[in-house]
């Protein structure tokens, strides 16, 4: 199933907002491995660009594109200005935070707790419309604490398209605003991929993306017979050498996957710049500790960097050693398996 917006294709695969991980390091990374994922900022929130430092939060690399920036707020004059702010950058989509639970989020009146009030949210949505051209969309849950009919979470997502949104991402498990962690609120709450589906079907001018609990591309395909596109969280953080699969597989690009070690590469660059302003190695090295989950010399990788990324003054001999633990564990293998012809480090 498609969508009638011609431009759904670019919400065809994305990489979910985190707070404290999708910086522009991490986008940089993710980059390298995929040409075509649609990359968003972590959650910033109005008063952080209206009363704070505009070049800390939103500049990011020219590779990075299509990136997209993820706001917190719930004053439509305050979301207005920082979209335009956003597109002033040079940001290919501004998207709009109604899913987020945590207290300090609620505090604010921004996150989650915002589809309780789809009024509101519309009122954002237009408002942030009327100052920009790119893209304005919504990420959200649905539902939020003992809300669970699917009527309340289509009627949010028709008051939202009636005031103009036409791309939502939506989170498959509702959100409980009082009694669980952000942490327990991603695994907890029960799935519910047939309200995505659901309301894709009903709606089907609208672009639908899905996010929530999946795995790998495999899940990814199977969702993407349903709906237009899919967000993958944790599974993007923790295993990122599947991003090296979406150009091929989802994008039908029949390009073939980047290597472990030139995705590396790639990366150095990138380190070599930023270690020269100042920032730290151990920052940067986050983003790639997984690259070599379930390989070979993996454990050895990730260990070698998260310990010597803390040492005073360490620089890209930190990456050096890591890569060489890894061929050492697959120089190994081969030996232990003179018949075995796969690459370790592939």
């Amino acid at each position: 199933m498609s969508s009638n917006s011609s431009n759904s294709r670019q919400w065809r695969f994305s990489v979910a907002p985190r707070l404290d991980w999708t910086d522009r390091h991490c986008r940089a990374f993710h980059r390298i491995l995929s040409g075509h994922a649609l990359l968003y900022t972590e959650m910033v929130t109005t008063g952080a660009l209206i009363h704070g430092d505009v070049e800390r939060h939103l500049a990011y690399g020219e590779s990075e594109h299509p990136v997209a920036l993820q706001l917190g707020g719930s004053d439509p004059a305050a979301l207005a200005h920082c979209a335009k702010l956003a597109q002033d950058w040079g940001y290919d989509e501004v998207n709009l935070n109604v899913g987020c639970p945590s207290d300090r989020v609620q505090n604010g009146r921004f996150g989650a707790c915002l589809m309780a009030e789809p009024g509101l949210v519309g009122d954002c949505v237009a408002a942030m419309q009327a100052a920009v051209t790119i893209p304005v969309t919504v990420k959200t849950r649905v539902g939020i604490d003992r809300q669970d009919a699917y009527e309340p979470f289509e009627r949010f997502i028709d008051t939202v398209a009636a005031a103009g949104c036409e791309v939502f991402t939506v989170h498959a498990r509702k959100a409980w605003l009082d009694g669980l962690s952000p942490k327990e609120n991603r695994d907890i709450p029960p799935l519910r991929y047939d309200f995505v589906y659901r309301v894709k079907q009903a709606r089907p001018a609208l672009t639908i993306a899905i996010n929530g609990g999946i795995e790998d591309l495999a899940q990814s395909e199977e969702h993407l017979g349903h709906v237009d596109g899919v967000m993958l969280g944790r599974a993007a953080y923790q295993r990122p050498y599947l991003l090296s699969e979406v150009d091929s597989r989802l994008f039908g690009t029949g390009s073939r996957p980047i290597t472990r070690l030139d995705a590396l590469a790639g990366y150095r660059s990138h380190i070599a710049q930023e270690l020269a302003t100042g920032t730290s190695m151990a920052r940067l090295i986050r983003p790639v500790l997984g690259l070599f989950h379930g390989q070979p010399g993996g454990r050895n990788f990730r260990r070698v960097l998260s310990e010597g990324a803390h040492r005073t003054g360490a620089g890209l001999e930190v990456l050096d050693d890591a890569i060489e633990a890894v061929e050492r564990a697959g120089n190994r293998e081969r030996h232990a398996d003179p018949a075995d012809s796969r690459s370790a480090i592939a």
